[in-house]
Formats: structure tokens, sequence, C-alpha cells
């Protein structure tokens, strides 16, 4: 299915919701749509899965909420992640509001699994690490870095569709894209030559 067809076929399962209050409807555009959304989520809450998931499930519910008034003046795509932002940012001010009141560290940094379990393939290992370093280079970015990069290079969002999303002016995303990739580059630098070692083994 081209990128034309799925926007259309998202728009007509809205429509059935907003006509007809189908569930259905409302089930298949969420299941379309929850992987790329939790995943984009995941990177902006640091790796951490579980609140990742739990925001995901707030924006659905914001969704359905929501859809009565859906205009069409984005696509439903951008529309439903400016909602999971929404309770990304939500979230934070949340969490900095408690930091202050306790004046104690938020959110110890997620600590991925890093078990001693049975060695995995090598293969298996490497993207292992590749994601974990991906993860720590991101959370050394700004906010505002971060979250520009996760929309248009993770999200596969363009500069527009990101300004849409986080609600920001197109230059500013291009801008905070910009620095983000060029600091992401520089932390994962040592990745291309220790894959290249890889493979003359």
């Amino acid at each position: 299915m081209t990128t034309r067809d799925a926007a259309a076929q998202d728009l007509a399962w809205v429509q059935q919701v907003q006509r007809h209050g189908d569930r259905t409807a409302f089930a298949q555009l969420i299941r379309r749509h929850q992987g790329p959304l939790r995943a984009l989520l995941r990177r902006l809450c640091g790796g951490q899965a579980a609140l990742a998931d739990e925001l995901a499930q707030e924006a659905c519910l914001r969704a359905w909420q929501a859809l009565p008034g859906f205009r069409g003046e984005a696509q439903v795509r951008t529309w439903l992640y400016r909602l999971a932002y929404n309770e990304f940012l939500q979230h934070r001010r949340r969490a900095e509001s408690q930091l202050q009141a306790a004046s104690e560290p938020w959110a110890e940094a997620d600590e991925a699994t890093d078990s001693g379990a049975a060695p995995l393939a090598q293969n298996v290992a490497l993207s292992v690490a590749l994601s974990l370093d991906v993860q720590q280079a991101l959370n050394q970015l700004s906010p505002a870095e971060r979250e520009a990069v996760v929309c248009c290079c993770m999200a596969e969002f363009s500069h527009s569709e990101a300004a849409e999303v986080l609600g920001w002016p197109l230059g500013t995303v291009k801008t905070h894209v910009l620095r983000g990739r060029a600091k992401l580059q520089s932390a994962l630098a040592a990745w291309a030559p220790h894959r290249q070692e890889k493979r003359h083994d």
C-alpha cells in the first residue's frame, strides 16, 4: 500500500468513527499506527518501554475522544503523533514539577536490561549494542534536538510534518535536526570501523 493509499484508508476509518461510532474502524486505525507510535515514545522517554506504552494508551484514548472534532486539516498519522507528543510533554511537565517539589533527581537513567543470560548470536548482540548506544546518544542531546531527530530520522516525518507534530516553526525543526544529527554521528562514529573489522574477521 502506498503512502497516499494508507492516508486515504486512515481517513476512511476516521469517517466511519465520526459517522457511526465504529469501534472496529478505530481499532484498525490504532493497530496500523500503534507500533511506530510506541517506538517513537520509547525514544522520547529514554528507552523506558513501560512508560512509553502507558503514554501510547493515553494518546489512543485522547484520539477516541477527539475524533469527532477531527477536520482533516492534517493527515491522520500526523494528528495521532501530535496527540502522543502532547502526552509526552504533559508527562515531562508533571515529572519536572515533582522534581522541584521533592528536590530529588527525576527518573534515574533507564537501565537497559543488561542480563548475563546465554550469549546471543553475534549479529543479534551487535544489533542490541547499537540500539543501546543510539538510545544513550539520544539521551545526550538537548530535549529539542532529541524530539526533532526522533520525529524526522526515526518516525520518518518530513520537516514540515514534524513541525506540525511538535508545534514548532519549520526553521526551528530544521535547525534542531541538523544539530542533533551531527551530534549523533559524532557519538556513534565508532560503529563504522567496528563493523568493518567484524566483516574482515
